[in-house]
């Protein structure tokens, strides 16, 4: 934004011995940078490097109008920017599809005056000088920026690069870069600071890059990128910063981290790394560490007494934490949570005189807390819950002591709390037994053990037995009055024209009310005004969900407890009663698992004549968010495992094929989409939205189109409409990247394409979200990438049937469950035997 490095003399050259160097001016810059601390990085100097890195809490602007006074305070005269260089910067303006914060750039700008730079809404760019020629470029988008057209080469971009000999500094955050790091990024041998994070970044980091000998930073969070961290990255002699949060990385964290000289912060989380981090004791720089969200073990690492920020979450360490970690004195945040520690619980932590967040939430820790423990005067978040701590929560970590921005949980412990989130003690002291705290125990543990499993084979068998009861009472009452019954003429005119007869309708229909009915979903019936009323308290605003030309949408919760959501719908005078009653009809068997099912309706009559003037349509009310709010738009933490990501989409699968086929006629064109599919308090996948007649003849006749168009236009697109909005949300799904457009869609079928075209697995999980790639199995992820690309196919003639989709994901979640047992097997758990699995060739016989 400001030539900031621009040392000039009267003659418009670079200044002499006597002027700062560029080292001795990035020193000054970067000494106020570390006054700038976020709360989860201690070395601050990364919130200068990522512009736009969704890891940082602070918004662009922040940070720009926190440097602006160093900026000042460092800038001189600036000269004009040499020819080349102001080609090099339009070349690399057109390359990237002018984004908005440099669609200004043209070839008469003043690049080193400052004319260059930008900030608003949509991202940031700036260029410093020094001298003329450009020594920093900055250029960074908003998350979640959609990967740049087809046409789009990073190849070119890094190539054009290498005409800025000088650029030191290079930000290319959240821009949609897509495609591998090329390896002749090694070209720019004066980089110091490397930031490309928030883009589609694929493959591994190429050992071209291990020529930047004097690169300091490195940040590559939030992209694609895959394989093994490289060794070589430890050798580069000043790297300070080394940010890959949120790829596929797998494999060991390599050696040569453990004794990098310079290394200050080391930040690897969200990534499929297993196995021992280095040993990091010498490393008397290392101030940040952050592992969280992978598969290390076994034991808390070796560290420096210097760290700020360390960072375990979710892994498998295990075994107790080191005793000398009470005397880390500059640490400010630790967070272990949810790994396998056991053992005492050291109070010592809660009173480290730097310490501001604390959790050990999710392990195995013991001991009894002292009300009368101290607390450090910075602690801000404690989270102790989840344990098997016993005594009283410290008194300077209850309210009203406590300072009030502090936040402290300690629920499901076996604590002296009477607010009933808390074990009895005994149950803590048996646990710590269970888990091998306390020796010589086994056999009662043994004993214990066997009771419980007792008990539950009881309770197994009974529901077993009350089910076999219930299945041949329903079985035999079904029988009784289908023999009582004979079909009527019509029935078999109806089947004489390949439809099944209306006997053979109501006894499936029947059965599915049944079944629904054992799953919670309530019958089927025709409720009156009062009642819906009554619910949605007068149909008051505050029960308002949504509304358009039709009619409105409420939520309401029905006299017997039921919450529903309430569908309104005005009807013309020229519906007659008859066609009312056959969309009633259709919609009382819009009943299934899978889809928010229809309760029931209500009819408004005209005052004056007997004419219907609207219609109530009640759902059931699905109050768990919809899938994209717990794929790639979910909160770390509550994001679905790929178990549960498989049963979701058979779930889908099911809800598309009973609409194409379990009522008659099916309902097709769906226009299905990941919003609209919601999820109940089980993770039961539900169609929220499909194609009920009456709303679509409803909308049809708005726009003024004939009565024939939508029923011929949707039986042309048939069922395989549906088959690729439901490839979309698998796409999604796998990836864990938001889908907003067509366009997103083929970049994403392209790098899909890429990711499976050989026996390669390392495209497959740098491909899969990060979230589960590494908790899946390579077959079931491959199968499900496999009919998912099936499912995109542009004719659709090509794509699969809707039991073929359900075959394949089916056979993905079998291959799924047996990894697990298997893994679960090898990690310490009973043998257990697999079940056989289907061979590949078995797979890959899919019917078109």
């Amino acid at each position: 934004m400001l030539s900031l490095f621009s040392d000039t003399g009267e003659t418009g050259t670079r200044s002499g011995k006597d002027s700062p160097s560029f080292a001795d001016k990035l020193v000054v810059l970067l000494s106020f940078v570390f006054l700038y601390k976020e709360h989860s990085e201690a070395v601050t100097t990364q919130c200068f490097l990522v512009e736009k890195s969704s890891t940082m809490a602070r918004p662009n602007h922040l940070r720009l109008i926190f440097f602006f006074p160093v900026f000042l305070a460092l800038i001189q005269e600036t000269t004009q920017l040499q020819p080349t260089q102001v080609w090099t910067l339009i070349k690399i303006q057109q390359l990237l599809n002018s984004p908005p914060m440099v669609s200004h750039w043209r070839r008469s700008t003043d690049f080193c005056g400052g004319a260059g730079g930008s900030m608003g809404p949509t991202g940031t760019a700036a260029v410093l000088c020094y001298g003329d020629t450009v020594t920093q470029l900055h250029i960074a988008g908003a998350a979640g920026a959609p990967p740049l057209p087809r046409n789009f080469s990073i190849g070119a971009v890094v190539t054009t690069l290498s005409r800025l000999p000088d650029l030191k500094v290079l930000t290319l955050s959240g821009l949609g870069l897509w495609g591998p790091l090329p390896g002749k990024l090694g070209r720019l041998a004066s980089l110091e600071i490397v930031n490309m994070s928030g883009n589609y970044l694929f493959g591994e980091v190429p050992r071209g890059m291990s020529r930047l000998v004097a690169l300091q930073t490195l940040v590559l969070d939030d992209n694609m990128l895959g394989g093994e961290v490289p060794d070589w990255i430890g050798a580069l002699p000043s790297l300070a910063v080394l940010s890959l949060r949120n790829n596929t990385f797998q494999g060991a964290v390599p050696e040569s981290l453990g004794s990098a000289p310079s290394l200050r912060s080391l930040v690897l989380a969200s990534n499929n790394l297993s196995g021992n981090l280095p040993d990091m004791s010498q490393q008397s720089n290392l101030q940040v560490l952050d592992v969280g969200g992978n598969s290390l073990e076994p034991a808390f690492p070796r560290l420096g007494r210097k760290v700020v920020t360390v960072v375990l979450s979710r892994n498998r360490f295990g075994g107790g934490l080191p005793p000398e970690l009470g005397s880390f004195y500059l640490l400010e945040r630790l967070d272990v949570s949810w790994n396998r520690f056991v053992g005492p619980f050291a109070p010592a932590l809660l009173s480290l005189p730097s310490i501001r967040y604390l959790n050990i939430a999710g392990n195995r820790f013991t001991g009894t807390l002292s009300d009368k423990a101290p607390c450090g005067d910075n602690v801000r978040f404690v989270d102790l819950s989840l344990n098997l701590l016993m005594g009283s929560v410290p008194t300077c970590l209850r309210s009203p002591d406590r300072k009030p921005d502090t936040v402290v949980l300690v629920s499901t412990n076996c604590l002296d709390d009477s607010d009933g989130s808390q074990h009895p003690a005994p149950f803590c002291q048996n646990q710590a037994l269970a888990v091998g705290i306390v020796p010589g125990k086994e056999k009662n543990i043994a004993s214990h053990a066997g009771f419980v499993a007792g008990i539950v084979m009881a309770i197994l068998v009974a529901i077993s037995a009350v089910g076999l009861i219930v299945f041949f009472a329903v079985r035999r009452q079904a029988m009784k009055g289908s023999e009582s019954r004979a079909p009527t003429a019509s029935e078999e005119e109806n089947s004489s024209i390949g439809y099944p007869s209306k006997l053979l309708a109501d006894a499936r229909y029947i059965s599915q009310t049944v079944k629904l009915g054992a799953l919670g979903i309530p019958s089927y019936r025709s409720l009156s005004l009062v009642e819906l009323e009554a619910a949605t308290n007068n149909f008051e605003n505050s029960h308002l969900l949504g509304q358009d030309s039709h009619g409105e949408m409420y939520r309401g919760r029905l006299g017997n407890g039921t919450p529903v959501t309430i569908r309104t719908l005005k009807m013309k005078r020229s519906q007659t009663t008859q066609s009312i009653n056959r969309h009633i009809e259709t919609i009382s068997r819009l009943r299934h698992q899978n889809l928010v099912s229809a309760l029931g309706h209500c009819f408004e009559y005209d005052l004056d004549e007997p004419t219907v003037t609207q219609l109530y349509i009640v759902f059931e009310y699905v109050q768990n968010g919809n899938l994209r709010s717990r794929i790639s738009q979910g909160t770390e933490g509550c994001r679905l495992t790929w178990s549960q990501r498989i049963s979701a989409t058979i779930g889908v699968a099911k809800g598309i094929q009973f609409l194409h086929g379990g009522i008659i006629p099916g309902l097709v064109g769906n226009d299905l989409r990941i919003t609209n599919i919601l999820l109940d308090q089980n993770h039961v996948a539900k169609i929220g939205s499909y194609n009920i007649p009456i709303l679509a003849e409803a909308m049809e006749s708005e726009q003024g189109g004939a009565g024939n168009k939508f029923q011929t236009e949707s039986r042309m697109k048939s069922d395989k409409a549906d088959i690729f909005d439901f490839g979309v949300i698998l796409l999604e799904v796998v990836s864990g990247k938001t889908i907003t457009s067509m366009y997103e869609v083929e970049i994403l079928k392209e790098l899909l394409a890429w990711a499976i075209a050989d026996e390669d697995r390392v495209r497959r999980r740098s491909f899969a979200d990060p979230v589960v790639s590494k908790g899946c199995s390579d077959e079931s992820l491959r199968t499900v990438m496999e009919i998912c690309q099936r499912c995109l196919a542009k004719e659709a003639s090509q794509r699969p049937s809707v039991e073929d989709v359900l075959w394949n994901l089916q056979f993905a979640a079998q291959v799924q469950d047996d990894w697990e047992v298997d893994a679960w097997s090898s990690s310490g758990g009973s043998p257990v035997s697999s079940s056989s699995r289907a061979t590949r060739s078995t797979r890959l016989h899919l019917s078109r």
